[in-house]
C-alpha cells in the first residue's frame, strides 16, 4: 500500500491476530529515523531530511509491533475544508495484518469532514474506495539525470526572477487559484528550504516554481503558471541551474508538459492515481497547477 511518493508497498487486510499487539499513537519526531528505515524499506527515495520537512507541516500516526516501527501514516489539514493524506507505509514483513487499514482509519477519523486527497498505486487503490475515496486523476513521475536544457523563449514582456519573501503573498495566492485551497504555511515553509523562481508579465507575478533537494536529487514544484509555455519555461529554468545533476517532476494529468519532459531526457516512471474523498478541490482561473510539491502534500 502506498500513498504520497514512493512505489507500492502491498494492500493490507483486515484482521490479523498481530494487531492486537499493534500499538497506535503519534508520529513524534523520534520516530523520523525508524520512519526514514521504513521508507528506505519499502524503496522510497526519502531523505530524513524530507521526513523531517513534511513532519513540520502535518500530524501522523504510527503503529509498532514488538518495540519496532512498522506502520505510518500522515495528513496535512487546509484550514476546515480540505487535506492531503500520504506516507501511509506498513514494513514489508508485515503486510496483510491490518495495519494499512487501521492507520487509514485512523488518520480519516482524525481529518473528519474534511475533503481529502491522496495519490494512491494500482495496488492500494481498491482499499481507497472502499473507504469512500474516488479517482479524479492521474500523476506522472518524471526524472533523470541525463537531460538536456530545452530552448523555453519567453514573450515579450516576460522574464523569469528569484523569489523572495516579499513575494509570498502572491505565490500563496497563485498556489490557492491554482490548487482551490490555500495553503500559506506551506509556501512559507518551501521558500525558507527551496529556491523559488517567479515567473513576472509586465512586472505581475503569473507564475512560480520552486526547486528543493528531495530524494535522490532535487524536485520541481510546485510549478504554478498561466499556460503550459510559462510552466516550460520554470522548468527549463531549473534544468539550466541544475543541469548534470538529478531532476524530478511530478505532473498531473492533463498538463501537456509530458511529451515535452520525456523528449528532454526526463522519462516518465511509477504513476500514481489522485483520489479524493468528498467534493474535489475547484480550481480558479488565471493559474493552473502544472507540478506537484509532492505526492503527499499535493
Amino acid at each position: 500500500m502506498a500513498t504520497g511518493t514512493g512505489s507500492t508497498t502491498g494492500t493490507p487486510s483486515a484482521g490479523g491476530t498481530e494487531m492486537a499487539a499493534a500499538g497506535m499513537r503519534d508520529l513524534t519526531e523520534a520516530d523520523l529515523a525508524a520512519a526514514h528505515g521504513l521508507s528506505q524499506a519499502v524503496g522510497w527515495a526519502h531523505r530524513l531530511e524530507d521526513w523531517r520537512f513534511v513532519h513540520r507541516l502535518g500530524r501522523g500516526f504510527a503503529v509498532e509491533h514488538g518495540g519496532a516501527l512498522v506502520g505510518t501514516g500522515m495528513y496535512w489539514p487546509f484550514g476546515t475544508g480540505f487535506a492531503t493524506l500520504g506516507l501511509v507505509i506498513v514494513s514489508p514483513d508485515r503486510q496483510g495484518a491490518g495495519i494499512g487499514r487501521r492507520l487509514m482509519t485512523g488518520l480519516l477519523d482524525a481529518i473528519g469532514p474534511r475533503t481529502t486527497l491522496l495519490n494512491a498505486t494500482d495496488a492500494g487503490a481498491p482499499l481507497y474506495e472502499k473507504l469512500g475515496f474516488r479517482a479524479t486523476g492521474t500523476i506522472h513521475q518524471h526524472q533523470g539525470a541525463d537531460f538536456r536544457v530545452p530552448q523555453t523563449p519567453l514573450p515579450a514582456g516576460a522574464r523569469i526572477r528569484a523569489a523572495t519573501q516579499d513575494d509570498l503573498p502572491a505565490l500563496v495566492a497563485l498556489d490557492a487559484a491554482a490548487m482551490g485551497f490555500a495553503r500559506p504555511h506551506v509556501l512559507a515553509a518551501l521558500l525558507d528550504v527551496a529556491e523559488g523562481a517567479v515567473l513576472e508579465q509586465d512586472g505581475r507575478a503569473v507564475g512560480f516554481a520552486v526547486c528543493r533537494a528531495f530524494g535522490r536529487g532535487r524536485v520541481v514544484g510546485p510549478i504554478v503558471a498561466p499556460d503550459a509555455d510559462g510552466a516550460r519555461a520554470l522548468v527549463g529554468h531549473w534544468m539550466a541551474r541544475h543541469h548534470g545533476g538529478f531532476l524530478r517532476v511530478d505532473i498531473p494529468e492533463p498538463t501537456g508538459l509530458g511529451p515535452w519532459l520525456v523528449a528532454t531526457g526526463l522519462p516518465a516512471i511509477a504513476p500514481a492515481i489522485t483520489m479524493a474523498r468528498g467534493a474535489p478541490p475547484v480550481p480558479q482561473a488565471g493559474a493552473r497547477l502544472f507540478g506537484l510539491i509532492n505526492q503527499a502534500l499535493g
